[in-house]
């Protein structure tokens, strides 16, 4: 990560000539969905707030050395000591993690859910239903992509690799460990469907949570766990001198290879 220059200015010459005086055209009457809505800072308010801010400030960070030379010779140990350590450090919910995946024409998309388990047997494990957007682009295109970001310490991993479903009876034992307000999510059901109002939401949810309540070991049918093979990880851990360290990892029949990256 490294922090671009600030735009500058044309003051009205460019490429060593004068700028053409011919007169501008006129600017088109100002529309009512041109004002900010209240709240909305603006795009030159954006700007202000975008370079104020700091990126690893160290009143919140601190960036700890890491030797690649050191690390051991499988990812899924680093993973587990970084994630205990971003945990330690005091990481806002460190088991949030980005996940992309593409749909039918190749067209990525992403978003953040949880983190369910990461193994050296299934690799990455994390949950959703069958139909929902992911779900449908993962039956589509079964590979996808996860990032970790631990800002506290300047940390980011990232993994890729073919994702496979866990039987369905794993995916209930998985999700009935889980909270009473998991179980309501997931018989609620309709994940990424078209929503006609709050009212309908708030039924299904009502009728949901009475049935977890009621019955703590339902059955969720489109509730499916999925398992990430990891083909390839990296590790990231950023430098106050932007002299940050890279080392990824890359599965092979035997093992895997390890390598360091630039910055």
């Amino acid at each position: 990560m490294s922090s671009a220059p600030h735009e500058h200015e044309d003051r009205g010459v460019r490429g060593g000539r004068a700028a053409s005086h011919e007169p501008a055209a006129p600017s088109r009457p100002a529309q009512p969905h041109d004002a900010p809505a209240p709240g909305d800072p603006g795009d030159a308010g954006l700007r202000e707030i975008l370079k104020s801010l700091r990126v690893w400030d160290p009143r919140h960070t601190s960036l700890p050395a890491f030797d690649p030379g050191r690390a051991p010779d499988r990812p899924l140990p680093l993973f587990r000591t970084w994630f205990a350590e971003a945990a330690d450090a005091g990481q806002p919910e460190p088991h949030l993690v980005s996940l992309a995946t593409c749909d039918e024409e190749g067209r990525p998309d992403a978003r953040v859910l949880v983190l369910h388990g990461a193994d050296e047997t299934e690799g990455f494990s994390f949950a959703s239903h069958s139909g929902s957007r992911k779900g449908r682009q993962l039956a589509a295109r079964p590979y996808a992509a996860l990032v970790f970001s631990w800002p506290v310490l300047g940390r980011q991993v990232r993994v890729r690799g073919p994702v496979t479903l866990a039987p369905h009876s794993r995916a209930l034992a998985d999700l009935h460990v889980r909270s009473t307000g998991a179980l309501a999510s997931a018989l609620t059901g309709h994940q990424s469907e078209p929503l006609s109002g709050a009212g309908e939401l708030d039924r299904a949810s009502d009728a949901a949570w009475e049935r977890a309540r009621r019955e703590p070991e339902a059955d969720a049918p489109s509730w499916t766990l999925y398992l990430l093979d990891p083909h390839e990880v990296e590790f990231f851990q950023g430098d106050h001198r932007r002299r940050h360290v890279r080392l990824r990892y890359g599965r092979v029949a035997d093992g895997w290879t390890r390598e360091s990256l630039w910055p």
